[in-house]
């Protein structure tokens, strides 16, 4: 696990979740399957900029992510338009933040996504434990990455915006994958403020994520731990090490 921090939990606690294998490993996609510093984030920022003529900066991002609360970047485009003193409507800023985003077809700032497990890690993983998504993208948007990068893995299921009624920090979707898969064990891999709460409300082990390309990574590590996570790994290649780990028993 190179790289990866430890929860300071007690080491009982820490040590009960990692000689437990899961059985289910749920996957957030962005900041945790993808790489979207250049496509979301930075859509983010041209929203804000189309409608208010200013620029927000990748920290002022990052600070509403920290605070939790800002799963959606729809909402969370509009709060930072607010900020700036400009009132627009939620469908006005979804439109054009789609429009920004994925283009006429996929062709948009959704390109400059980046993949990140390495080829045949999520193959490996699949051979272990079933495999599942819980993120807060609407399905159109993950459907556009998942074909893209990953034709041929399973994510079974794959739990969307429209599959709940209550959003992240809400643990909705971690219950119906729970529901999918009773009596199993789970771990959920995220990158947010929102994710850990969402897992932590579920009783779910939450394993963070937190990019050492990031400038405040050690800051959104610490983040992380305050907020639950038993490991906070740099990326999700990480993860297989710590599969294998649990699963020895070490």
């Amino acid at each position: 696990m190179d790289g990866a921090r430890a929860h300071r939990a007690d080491d009982a606690h820490r040590a009960r979740l990692e000689s437990s294998p899961p059985q289910v490993i749920v996957f957030d996609m962005d900041g945790v399957l993808v790489e979207v510093m250049e496509s979301y984030r930075e859509a983010i920022r041209e929203t804000v900029r189309h409608f208010t003529g200013e620029l927000a900066t990748h920290d002022e991002i990052q600070n509403f992510k920290n605070a939790g609360g800002w799963n959606n970047d729809w909402l969370l485009s509009q709060r930072m338009i607010a900020d700036r003193g400009k009132r627009i409507e939620y469908a006005e800023v979804v439109e054009y933040f789609n429009r920004v985003f994925l283009g006429e077809h996929g062709d948009g700032l959704i390109r400059f996504e980046k993949w990140a497990p390495r080829d045949g890690l999520l193959e490996r993983l699949s051979e272990r434990a079933s495999l599942a998504i819980f993120t807060g993208r609407a399905k159109y948007e993950a459907d556009v990455t998942l074909g893209r990068y990953a034709q041929n893995i399973c994510f079974d299921p794959l739990v969307t915006d429209e599959c709940v009624e209550n959003p992240k920090p809400a643990p909705d979707g971690l219950r119906l994958i729970e529901r999918r898969y009773p009596e199993r064990t789970i771990w959920y891999l995220g990158d947010t403020v929102d994710d850990a709460r969402s897992a932590q409300a579920a009783g779910i082990p939450f394993i963070g994520v937190s990019s050492r390309q990031n400038p405040r990574h050690e800051e959104i590590a610490r983040t992380l731990e305050e907020c639950g996570a038993f490991v906070v790994l740099e990326n999700v290649n990480e993860l297989e090490s710590l599969v294998s780990a649990a699963a020895s028993g070490k």
